[in-house]
């Protein structure tokens, strides 16, 4: 597997190990915290919107690079 593929992969199941524990902790989130914690959440899906998006725009595979 090319590096920069490695990279991207190791990049993407830190974005969603990120992601999955925030949407855990917002269940348990006392209120003042949980604006922080949604706001953290678009933001992670933003990055994967973006990735996605560019993808598509390269003509790559989605799943190549684990989207």
């Amino acid at each position: 597997m090319d590096r920069h593929v490695e990279f991207i992969h190791d990049v993407l199941i830190s974005i969603h190990e990120n992601l999955s524990e925030l949407q855990q902790r917002k269940n348990f989130a006392e209120p003042e915290e949980l604006g922080y914690i949604e706001a953290k959440i678009m933001a992670y899906q933003e990055v994967l919107a973006i990735l996605k998006m560019s993808a598509d725009e390269f003509k790559i595979p989605r799943q190549e690079l684990g989207l």
